[in-house]
């Protein structure tokens, strides 16, 4: 029996304290993002190509329209801001960055709130500093962990690491690689270790220097490095970040393509903002 004051799991309630927390988070990234350029958009609950983003249809929450086609709820937002932007609006707007403050509902009734942006044919440095620079006006300081979705790739293409065994970060199975320079590869963490590649191959050189470019040139105390992370990423093929408060993951984002159009974006978990400052007693 479901009684009338129940709500589905995984879905959201905010009320008194935390719904004030909330609009408090929501407002504050709207006059950020507004003074560093970004247009707001909102999108569609429903899409017809959500789910071109996911290679696993699952948690996508499926119906039709009045013609029987079959839509979806939107379960990625950047994927149909990217295609809303280049595709639908194309030559009557001539911003480049936008952000959306809007939930997102994945099978079978779980809604996340996010607030993100998309910059068209935009870098890594820029999405990353505007994201470290949200939070900071949040008051949050999380961890900021980069790391280049390639690396990965090329330890599965060319070295006989699997990306199951990364992905679980199983060190001694990643060890068994038995490469002079696994083991370096393993244990970086710092910025600094990034200062001398000398040890490593070309291809692996070539996308750790990414890392250190990337991490040199955003202002933001507290960044790390996890050159190993993988993770299965529906576009993201290049530098990522993940932020970090304790155990919770307040924040992603990185460089991408999406029906071959060039963007960098993120997203950050409003809930997770709001568990945070919740528990801080803010």
């Amino acid at each position: 029996m479901i009684f009338e004051h129940e709500i589905p799991s995984g879905s959201r309630l905010y009320f008194g304290t935390s719904a004030k927390i909330k609009r408090q988070i929501e407002a504050t990234a709207s006059e950020t993002l507004e003074s560093l350029g970004f247009e707001e958009i909102v999108t569609p609950l429903f899409s017809y190509h959500q789910h071109d983003a996911f290679d696993e249809k699952t948690p996508l929450v499926r119906l039709n329209d009045a013609s029987n086609n079959e839509v979806t709820l939107r379960a990625d937002s950047a994927a149909d801001v990217v295609r809303i932007v280049t595709k639908r609006l194309g030559r009557s707007t001539e911003s480049k960055k936008w952000f959306y403050i809007q939930p997102i509902v994945t099978f079978a009734t779980k809604e996340q709130y996010q607030i993100g942006a998309e910059i068209i044919n935009g870098d890594f440095v820029e999405v990353a500093q505007t994201t470290a620079t949200l939070l900071q006006k949040l008051d949050e300081a999380p961890i900021m962990q980069i790391s280049n979705i390639r690396i990965p790739h090329l330890l599965n293409e060319k070295y006989g690491v699997s990306l199951e065994v990364l992905k679980s970060m199983h060190i001694e199975q990643i060890m068994k690689a038995e490469l002079p320079w696994i083991e370096q590869l393993v244990k970086m963490h710092r910025v600094e270790e990034l200062d001398d590649l000398s040890l490593f191959p070309h291809d692996i050189k070539e996308e750790l220097e990414k890392i250190r470019e990337a991490a040199s040139g955003i202002e933001y105390a507290k960044v790390v490095v996890a050159p190993l992370f993988y993770a299965k990423m529906r576009y993201y093929d290049s530098l990522t970040f993940r932020m970090f408060e304790d155990n919770a993951l307040i924040a992603t984002g990185g460089t991408y393509s999406i029906d071959g159009v060039e963007a960098a974006g993120f997203a950050l978990y409003t809930d997770e903002c709001i568990a945070s400052k919740i528990s801080k007693g803010m």
